[in-house]
């Protein structure tokens, strides 16, 4: 049994996305030969989830999305932003926060409707976005030209900590009166 949840704690560790526990459960069937049901995969996920709570361990197992991954503990965020302060590379410009915003909050949108609603052109945020891996090709749309369709990655839903879109905050949480133009009929 603790091979079994070692095997899984490296699968873990090794897994840039991180796993589902079905995912978890094919690999050491398909891999190692191991019968094991999705429960037991839980059980074991549960143990590793106690054992990284520890205060001796910097990181813990965390779920987003469906899919374990080991992650740096909140009291290490601090230290670990003023890493990722020396990446300016990796910040997105306001026409990028503008533009994953609408593809957030519209998806599966094609770029054409993405310019549509920015009123600019957005081959270079849409590019940006791509390398970055905040957003992801889903498919052709049905319309003339068959033009591509936009939606959030994996990583969007992992740097936001959120499990879906649906997690997003909604604009009559966003809007407030002082933001509102003209007066306001009942």
């Amino acid at each position: 049994m603790k091979d079994i949840l070692l095997n899984i704690e490296a699968l873990i560790f090794a897994s840039e996305e991180g796993l589902t526990a079905m995912e978890i459960k094919q690999i050491l069937q398909d891999g190692l030969m191991i019968t094991i049901n999705k429960d037991e995969v839980l059980t074991f996920l549960d143990q590793l989830k106690a054992k990284y709570a520890s205060e001796d361990y910097v990181f813990a197992l965390h779920t987003f999305n469906n899919k374990y991954q080991f992650l740096t503990k909140e009291s290490y965020h601090d230290v670990l932003n003023q890493l990722q302060a020396h990446r300016d590379r990796k910040k997105l410009s306001q026409a990028g926060l503008e533009t994953l915003a609408i593809i957030a909050y519209r998806q599966p949108i094609t770029k054409l409707e993405v310019e549509q609603i920015r009123g600019v052109n957005c081959d270079y945020s849409i590019q940006r976005l791509l390398e970055k891996d905040l957003i992801k090709i889903v498919g052709k749309a049905e319309s003339i030209g068959k033009p591509l369709l936009y939606a959030t990655s994996d990583s969007f839903m992992n740097h936001f900590g959120i499990n879906s879109v649906k997690d997003l905050p909604q604009l009559k949480d966003i809007i407030n009166e002082e933001n509102s133009i003209g007066e306001i009929i009942e």
